[in-house]
């Protein structure tokens, strides 16, 4: 009788437990990507050989999930942190857990998902299709690049306090978010916004996006003097088979509560990828920002990457580029370091693992 009673009782929380995993899962993934730099010009000094955590993609780890709720709704959530390889570090600071994306959301086959949370906005996802390069740190200006010193001219990436809102029907995508600024008695102040839409059809795809971020005035310390950063893009791509060819537009403008001139520029790029054999595939772009009203800098970056997929998760990658300014304007490479001179070259080999 005890053997019998353990035997039904282990069958009822086989059966419990099999029907919880039916309706719900989370996911544990990841990548860790690092390599090796060789790259001019890094500092007075002159060039530099370096190691680098995330020359093709910023390596990460994250859970997402999802229960089904029945009649096509689902609840899903997602949590994702940034780390240096290096260093073993979060990359956005010890206080920074899941400063990549902390949602929780509903998802509905035919209404779409909405999503509550720190999020990566509607643009950045929106955009990267069409850069060959993978917004890759190594070496893509597709987000930003550091011509200018400390000014970036960038895409708007992530939001906090944010709600968005994703649907696709018929070949179109429409996406939309807003970021609460949190400031009492002002729902413009810190407020973000931004929209998108989407069009593919068999090989060809476009998209077009709008954003804007509102400047914190004096709710920091010291008061921000920004009154507003506007973004544009574009992208467009056609699939040939082995080959696909994409290019992407961002205009940028930034503007102040001061007398100081908006900051302008428009961004440009073109680019390929070609797939020699199912493991290798070769990638290539060109990019140029054209600056108004300031340096005139006018940086131009050629960028070129080969992957080896040595399996479905394990890629060896070697990457190559060449950045240069008019006018004696430093130029940097990477989005993330700025140059010590008007050109750079650069080349990074590296191994990449997704999990």
């Amino acid at each position: 009788m005890k053997r019998s009673s353990i035997g039904m009782a282990t069958l009822a929380a086989c059966a419990l437990g099999g029907n919880a995993h039916a309706q719900s899962n989370v996911t544990i993934y990841g990548i860790v990507d690092a390599g090796v730099e060789y790259v001019t010009h890094a500092s007075d000094a002159g060039g530099a050989a370096r190691f680098i955590s995330g020359g093709k993609n910023t390596s990460r780890f994250g859970f997402r999930g999802s229960e089904d709720l029945g009649g096509g709704l689902k609840a899903v959530f997602q949590l994702e942190s940034g780390f240096n390889v290096a260093n073993g570090q979060f990359d956005d600071g010890p206080g920074a857990i899941f400063d990549r994306r902390a949602t929780v959301g509903l998802k509905d086959k035919r209404w779409g998902q909405v999503t509550l949370g720190r999020t990566f906005t509607t643009t950045y996802d929106y955009m990267l299709p069409f850069d060959p390069m993978g917004y890759a740190p190594n070496y893509s200006w597709a987000t930003s690049s550091t011509a200018t010193g400390g000014r970036k001219d960038g895409l708007f990436s992530r939001a906090a306090n944010a709600v968005r809102y994703d649907v696709e029907f018929n070949g179109f995508k429409i996406g939309a978010l807003y970021g609460f600024g949190n400031v009492p008695g002002s729902m413009k102040t810190s407020a973000k916004y931004d929209i998108g839409l989407g069009y593919e059809n068999g090989p060809f795809a476009i998209v077009a996006t709008y954003d804007r971020q509102n400047g914190a005035a004096g709710n920091v310390a010291p008061a921000d003097t920004t009154d507003y950063i506007q973004g544009i893009h574009a992208g467009a791509s056609y699939d040939f088979g082995a080959a696909k060819v994409m290019a992407g537009y961002r205009n940028y403008r930034k503007t102040f509560t001061t007398a100081s001139a908006a900051l302008r520029s428009d961004m440009y790029w073109l680019g390929f990828s070609y797939d020699f054999t199912p493991a290798f595939t070769l990638y290539g772009a060109v990019y140029h920002q054209d600056i108004k009203n300031a340096s005139d800098a006018d940086p131009a970056l050629i960028s070129l990457r080969a992957n080896y997929s040595l399996s479905k998760r394990t890629t060896l990658y070697v990457s190559g580029g060449y950045a240069l300014a008019k006018h004696g304007q430093k130029v940097g490479l990477s989005r993330d370091l700025a140059g010590a001179a008007d050109t750079q070259a650069g080349v990074t080999a590296g191994i990449q693992h997704r999990f």
